[in-house]
């Protein structure tokens, strides 16, 4: 699987925080956490839902303070993707957790773009960074962050709404990707994980986003999935994720050969890997061996990967023709 060139094109930066890495920051900022370990914070990884995960999740948000800390972060990801056969990784980001624990943009986003800087120099990892607003918040809040990163402009592919679906349908975040389309930015949208097959119609047809994240709930809606593949629509499918918080209770019914049959051009993602046991590859084996996956549909993946990356047509075609 490593041999295999691939994008990444669903992986929260701050879900790449290792245990180890979060007590090491939390020790540096003089942080107490509320697990003294890092294997009893491992131990707090079983999760009921999504919910159950995000509260563990913002716990270990609080740790990431300065501009060197998100510099690590984001250099040791890249590193494990490069490690990985990953040649580009599309990263969202949320920075809105951390305006919150006063931590300026500067610090954020200026150890992320440095990071990303040095791992295309040092391990030709192609690094793309996406700013998600939660959805849990106003859509003010959302329109808000736009103005916030608007000098990060040159440095910010696309925007993303991520977090809780459940009561925040896409419609509510209409004005902000209406605003971010304006301003050229690529878009995506978290949709179909815990929410249902509506939400996914909603992102497309109210948001216009271009590519949905996740999209598990899909199958739900023949005509979607219809459209899906018509349009080619990208979804970005995360296992090892919805298997951790029981989106899905068996590896071996998940929708994703059902949707390559039907013509929809799905990738395989990691989502949070620290928390959900394992980085792209080990997303790749998981459904690999659960569905009895076949060479050619492995080699049809990775290709989706990077036809359904925000990179330009001719990085691409590059990618392509250099065996991906």
């Amino acid at each position: 699987m490593t041999a295999l060139p691939k994008a990444e094109l669903h992986v929260h930066l701050e879900g790449t925080l290792e245990p180890e890495d979060l007590a090491r920051f939390a020790r540096r900022n003089g942080l107490t956490l509320p697990w003294p370990t890092a294997g009893e914070l491992r131990a707090a990884y079983s999760f009921t839902g999504l919910e159950d995960f995000l509260a563990v999740y913002f716990a270990g948000c609080r740790v990431l303070r300065t501009r060197e800390d998100f510099h690590d972060l984001t250099a040791a990801y890249l590193r494990r993707a490069a490690g990985q056969g990953v040649r580009r990784a599309e990263m969202l980001f949320g920075p809105q957790v951390f305006l919150d624990h006063g931590v300026g943009l500067e610090a954020q986003l200026g150890g992320i773009t440095d990071a990303i800087a040095e791992a295309r120099e040092q391990s030709g990892i192609d690094g793309a960074l996406l700013v998600s607003a939660h959805r849990h918040r106003r859509e003010a809040d959302a329109l808000e962050l736009l103005d916030l990163v608007r000098p990060w402009r040159e440095h910010v592919l696309g925007v993303g709404l991520g977090g809780a679906e459940r009561g925040n349908p896409p419609s509510k975040f209409a004005r902000y990707f209406a605003a971010a389309r304006a301003e050229g930015y690529r878009t995506t949208c978290h949709a179909g994980e815990e929410g249902p097959a509506a939400y996914i119609r909603e992102a497309l047809e109210v948001c216009r986003v271009e590519r949905i994240d996740h999209g598990y709930t899909a199958t739900d809606d023949p005509g979607l999935v219809a459209r899906l593949a018509d349009e080619q629509v990208t979804l970005t499918l995360c296992p090892l994720s919805n298997l951790r918080l029981h989106v899905t209770e068996d590896l071996a019914a998940y929708p994703l050969r059902a949707l390559m049959d039907a013509g929809v051009p799905v990738t395989v993602n990691s989502d949070d890997p620290s928390y959900f046991g394992g980085y792209v590859n080990e997303n790749y084996a998981a459904v690999t061996e659960a569905l009895g996956l076949t060479g050619d549909e492995v080699e049809v993946l990775v290709r989706n990967s990077f036809t359904g990356s925000f990179a330009p047509p001719e990085e691409i075609r590059a990618a392509r023709l250099s065996g991906a």
